[in-house]
C-alpha cells in the first residue's frame, strides 16, 4: 500500500473515531446538563440547608461499625465518637475478626458500657455485609438481653469523624423517612490535594446537587455506607425476606444497595443538609492520598454497583429510577471514554505534525467536519460548564481554595476514574471466570489526632 493510501485511511478512520467519541462524550454532557436543570427547577427550600431541628423525643440507636484490620484507627474513632456524641440512649457495635487480634486489642482498650463487640465466626476478610450481618444479630441479641427494642440502625466506618448532633437530626427525621442519609465532607489532605482532594469536588457535587435531584424526583437514594440511619422496622422487613441477613453478604456496595432495597419496599428515603452553629452535620473522614489506593477504592464502587449491581438489582422502578440506575452504571464506560478521547486528542495531534512534514498528508480535508466541529463545540461548552458547576458547588460546601483546585483535580479525577473501571473490569470478568466471590478489597484508613 502506497503513501497516498495509508495517509487516506488513516485520516478516516481519525475522522470516524473523532464523531464517536464526540457523539457518546455529548451524550454524556447532555445527561450530566438535565440533571443541573432539575436541581434549578427544585423548590428554594429543598436546595438550602436547614437549621437544626428542635430537640426530638429521645429514641434508641444502634450504632454499626464494621472493622477489618482497622487497628490503626478504631480506638481513636470510637474514643471520639463515645466522648463527643450528643444524645443519651445508643449503643455502639463494632464488628471483628478471630484473625484481627491487633483490632480486637483496640476495642477492648477502651471501658464503656455503651460498646458491645461482634467477632465474626468467618477469618477475614469476607466482606463489609458479611460483618454488618453480624453486627445486625448482636444488635438483636441486645434487644432481647436488654428488653428494648432500637429505633433505627446506623452506620459507619472506622475512619468517621460522628458529628455530635448526628443522632438528634435523625430522630428528628425517622418519624417520616424509612432511611436518612447526611451529607459526606471528605477532609481537605495538604499532602494530596490533588488525588485525595478530587473526592472533596465529586461528593459536594453529588450530596449538595445530584442526590437533591433524586429524591425531588422520588426516585432511590443510595445510602453512602457511613452517617445513615434506617428505621429498625425496615431492617427488619428486609432482614425477614432474606432469612435474617438484611446485608447481602456477597455485596461489595451493600449500602448502594440498601437504599434501592428501602425505596423498592415503599420506604421514603432523605438526604438532609442540617447546619449546627454554622457547620453541615455530616460525616467527615480522611479519603485515599495515593493514585494506586484510590484506584481500588473506586473500582470496589464500580464493581459493586455498576456491574454486579446490573445482575444483583436488574433494572427496577420506573422510569425516573432506571434513568437513575443508567446513570450509575454508565460509569465505567464514561471513564474509559474519557481516555480514549484523551488518546484521540494525541493522535490529533500526530496527524497535524503529518500535515507539516507530508504534503500528501496537508491535501487532506480537514479531520472535522461540519457535524464534528459543531459536536466539538458543544463538548467544550459543556465541558466548561461542568467545571464551573463543580467549583461552584465545592465553594459552597467548602471554601475558595478547594474550588480553584476543581479542574487540575477534574483530570486527575479522570484518569483514576479510567484505571479503576479498568480494575473492576478485570476483577469482575475473574470472579465470573472462577466463581470466586470478591473478599473486602479495603484501603488502608487514616485518623485525625483526637484527644478527649
Amino acid at each position: 500500500m502506497m503513501l497516498p493510501e495509508l495517509l487516506a485511511l488513516w485520516h478516516v478512520a481519525l475522522a470516524e473515531a473523532l464523531l464517536l467519541v464526540a457523539l457518546l462524550v455529548a451524550i454524556n454532557g447532555l445527561d450530566d446538563l438535565a440533571i443541573d436543570v432539575l436541581w434549578l427547577m427544585m423548590p428554594r427550600h429543598q436546595r438550602q440547608p436547614q437549621p437544626l431541628p428542635p430537640a426530638p423525643p429521645p429514641v434508641r440507636f444502634a450504632i454499626l461499625i464494621p472493622a477489618w484490620d482497622e487497628s490503626a484507627v478504631i480506638g481513636a474513632m470510637l474514643q471520639r465518637l463515645l466522648a463527643t456524641l450528643d444524645w443519651p440512649d445508643y449503643a455502639v457495635f463494632v464488628g471483628l475478626y478471630p484473625n484481627d487480634p491487633k483490632g480486637q486489642a483496640a476495642v477492648a482498650a477502651l471501658n464503656d458500657p455503651r460498646l458491645h463487640v461482634a467477632v465474626c465466626a468467618t477469618p477475614g476478610p469476607t466482606t463489609k455485609a458479611d460483618c454488618l450481618n453480624s453486627l445486625w444479630r448482636a444488635a438483636l441479641a441486645e434487644e432481647a438481653a436488654s428488653g428494648r427494642a432500637f429505633a433505627a440502625i446506623v452506620l459507619h466506618d472506622a475512619e468517621d469523624l460522628v458529628h455530635a448532633c448526628e443522632l438528634a437530626v435523625f430522630a428528628a427525621h425517622l418519624p417520616e423517612y424509612a432511611m436518612v442519609q447526611l451529607p459526606v465532607l471528605p477532609l481537605p489532605d495538604a499532602g494530596s490535594p490533588l488525588i485525595s482532594g478530587h473526592y472533596i469536588d465529586e461528593f459536594a457535587e453529588a450530596h449538595a446537587k445530584d442526590l437533591l435531584v433524586r429524591q425531588w424526583l422520588d426516585a432511590a437514594v443510595p445510602a453512602a455506607g457511613v452517617g445513615v440511619a434506617i428505621d429498625r422496622a425496615m431492617v427488619g422487613r428486609i432482614a425477614d425476606a432474606r432469612d435474617g441477613a438484611p446485608f447481602d453478604a456477597a455485596s461489595l456496595t451493600e449500602d448502594y444497595e440498601l437504599g434501592q432495597h428501602v425505596h423498592a419496599l415503599g420506604g421514603r428515603c432523605r438526604l438532609v443538609w442540617v447546619l449546627a452553629e454554622g457547620q453541615p452535620v455530616a460525616t467527615r473522614e480522611h479519603f485515599p492520598a495515593s493514585f494506586d489506593a484510590a484506584v481500588r477504592q473506586k473500582a470496589r464502587w464500580l464493581t459493586g454497583i455498576a456491574l454486579a449491581g446490573w445482575d444483583r438489582i436488574g433494572w427496577r422502578g420506573g422510569l425516573v429510577n432506571r434513568w437513575m440506575l443508567l446513570r450509575d452504571r454508565k460509569a465505567p464506560l464514561m471513564a474509559l471514554l474519557t481516555l480514549a478521547a484523551y488518546g484521540i486528542a494525541l493522535l490529533l495531534g500526530i496527524d497535524s505534525l503529518l500535515r507539516l512534514a507530508l504534503p500528501a498528508a496537508a491535501r487532506l480535508p480537514p479531520v472535522a467536519g461540519d457535524v464534528t466541529r459543531a459536536l466539538l463545540w458543544l463538548n467544550w461548552t459543556l465541558l466548561c460548564w461542568r467545571l464551573l458547576v463543580r467549583a461552584l458547588f465545592t465553594l459552597r460546601v467548602h471554601d475558595l481554595s478547594q474550588a480553584i483546585l476543581t479542574p487540575p483535580r477534574a483530570l486527575v479525577g479522570n484518569f483514576i476514574n479510567a484505571m479503576a473501571a479498568l480494575r473492576a473490569l478485570s476483577r469482575y470478568a475473574q470472579a465470573l471466570r472462577t466463581g470466586r466471590r470478591l473478599a473486602w478489597d479495603k484501603t488502608i484508613h487514616r485518623f485525625p489526632g483526637f484527644s478527649p
